[in-house]
């Protein structure tokens, strides 16, 4: 990720953009919202599981994610924190929806994962963890929650090394855990900090100290936990490996902070960790060469698109990676998949639920593009160039059912509101070739759910989902003559999607053995590039 590339513009190279992952309820919600309330973003955190008012936490503006207290869609936020510029975009904790979560790791530069003290690798970690290594994207780990009871130190550093197989090295040391966690021991700074349990908002108090051996460590630590820090960090020191940037930007070593997001514990360590060391905006890969940020043209892609955020205006929002150029609010952008251009009149910038209008940004800001839906994940927006971003998928459902709308005279309106969600990247709707209706393909079973009462609540169309005949679906691709055969003989199994691909829809496994073995021509896929 280091290379000989000349120095990025001021503006850009102060930007990080990350997303924070992790299992749900390992506490990513409230590290995001410590993050905002010590960017200045926001003046109290409202917890998920306050009380009233204060619970609708600020990420979260989904009426079902505040029910249920977990993030089932992503949310970008920009703000600034020291001399940084921090686009934070926050990912879905719950795994129903981890296709949401791989785009949105297609539009960030690094990725804060965060674990419990007690559970450790929980499994959502460690699939959303292969996705940032399949992009070698640097990972900074927050571990948290160590003002409860959790696991011996030493135990979930190696926990991480042998299930993630990453180096670790760690930041910081915690001193003392559940009752008795008093601070941490900052390794990159040699400075002592003590957690205040009285404010849960407030700063921990930092001390600056010259070494393990600094006389001032036995006024704030116990001798007891002071005796034991000395002996873990010389064991620390001698086992695990000391912070590399070189080796952390190309995603082999993981740095490690302890803390508790709730106490606001170790946050303010870990966001000057990203600044510090985080990387600057990269390089995008486009299918005809690679965009650098420091370009003067203007390029972006769509990652996510979010309908109806304000139900009252039944609006879209396009969530932008600006991949380089410095855009200004006005400007003329060539919509490459329809060759047309668009005034981008009221882009914004996202805090949480409220947004500004965005007078400009660089390359590796976030911006949301209001539309009525010409822009589709995938899309590219450049000042003339013919680009198409590569590597954001799409992936073959793992659950197929029949949707019907309550009221039958009502099939044009639920055919509009599926629509929307395909586009939206929330579902997959296929149109069988013989019979009427559509067929919904989702990863897990609580988007059926999120679905259903989405249509209700922003169309006023009570829908049922009915099992399907079908357990998943693959898209076919190979010469025109080819699948033109290959569909007219399967016509009980084939579908279009939403872009008017073809899909065959399989019952069992055997279909697809059997495909591949009678028509060697025709390749069937579970993923499909999202370029347009």
């Amino acid at each position: 990720m280091l290379d000989n590339r000349a120095p990025l513009p001021p503006e850009i190279a102060r930007r990080r953009t990350f997303a924070i992952i992790s299992h749900p309820d390992a506490g990513k919600t409230t590290l995001t919202e410590k993050f905002l309330l010590f960017g200045g973003a926001i003046q109290m955190a409202g917890q998920v599981r306050a009380k009233g008012e204060a619970r609708r936490t600020r990420s979260d503006f989904m009426k079902m994610e505040q029910e249920r207290g977990i993030s089932v869609s992503a949310s970008a936020m920009s703000f600034d924190f020291r001399q940084y510029r921090f686009n934070l975009v926050d990912t879905p904790g719950h795994s129903d929806f981890s296709e949401d979560t791989y785009r949105t790791l297609t539009a960030v530069d690094a990725a804060i994962m965060v674990i419990d003290g007690a559970k450790g690798v929980e499994s959502q970690t460690q699939k959303l963890f292969e996705v940032c290594r399949m992009r070698d994207l640097p990972i900074l780990t927050f571990c948290n929650k160590m003002d409860r009871e959790s696991r011996d130190t030493f135990d979930i550093i190696d926990e991480i090394q042998e299930n993630l197989a990453i180096d670790v090295t760690p930041a910081s040391w915690p001193i003392g855990m559940g009752r008795d966690f008093v601070g941490a021991y900052d390794l990159l700074h040699d400075r002592l900090e003590i957690m205040d349990r009285a404010d849960r908002n407030k700063v921990a108090e930092t001390i600056q100290i010259s070494g393990l051996d600094d006389p001032k460590l036995a006024d704030h630590i116990a001798p007891e936990q002071l005796q034991k820090l000395r002996e873990e960090l010389e064991m620390a020191k001698a086992l695990l490996p000391a912070f590399d940037r070189t080796a952390f930007l190309n995603g082999s070593m993981t740095p490690i902070w302890f803390g508790s997001a709730i106490n606001s514990f170790g946050v303010k360590e870990l966001m000057d960790g990203m600044g510090e060391y985080g990387p600057e905006p990269q390089p995008q890969k486009a299918k005809e060469r690679q965009i650098d940020p420091e370009e003067q043209t203007v390029t972006g892609f769509v990652f996510k698109v979010q309908a109806n955020m304000d139900p009252k205006h039944r609006d879209r929002v396009a969530f932008v990676r600006m991949a380089s150029g410095h855009f200004q609010r006005g400007m003329k952008l060539l919509h490459v998949r329809s060759k047309k251009q668009m005034a981008i009149a009221n882009p914004v910038m996202f805090l949480a639920a409220d947004r500004e209008l965005a007078e400009e940004a660089w390359a590796g800001d976030i911006i949301g593009i209001p539309n009525h839906g010409q822009l589709r994940i995938g899309d590219a927006l450049t000042e003339g160039e013919s680009l198409r971003f590569t590597g954001i998928p799409s992936f073959a459902p793992e659950l197929l059912q029949v949707v019907r709308a309550g009221d039958p005279m009502k099939a044009k309106h639920l055919e509009k509101a599926l629509m929307q969600f395909a586009e939206e990247g929330a579902a997959k709707v296929f149109k069988p070739m013989i019979g009427s209706g559509f067929i919904v393909g989702v990863v897990g079973p609580l988007q059926f759910e999120v679905l259903a009462s989405r249509i209700e609540q922003e169309y006023s169309l009570p829908v049922r989902f009915e099992p399907s005949q079908f357990t998943s679906a693959r898209w076919v691709s190979g010469a025109k003559a080819e699948v033109e055969k290959f569909v007219n003989v399967n016509k009980g199994h084939i579908a279009l999607d939403n872009d008017g691909d073809t899909v065959f829809l399989t019952r069992l496994k055997w279909d697809i053995d059997r495909i591949e073995r009678d028509y060697p021509a025709v390749k069937l896929t579970a993923t499909k590039e999202m370029m347009v």
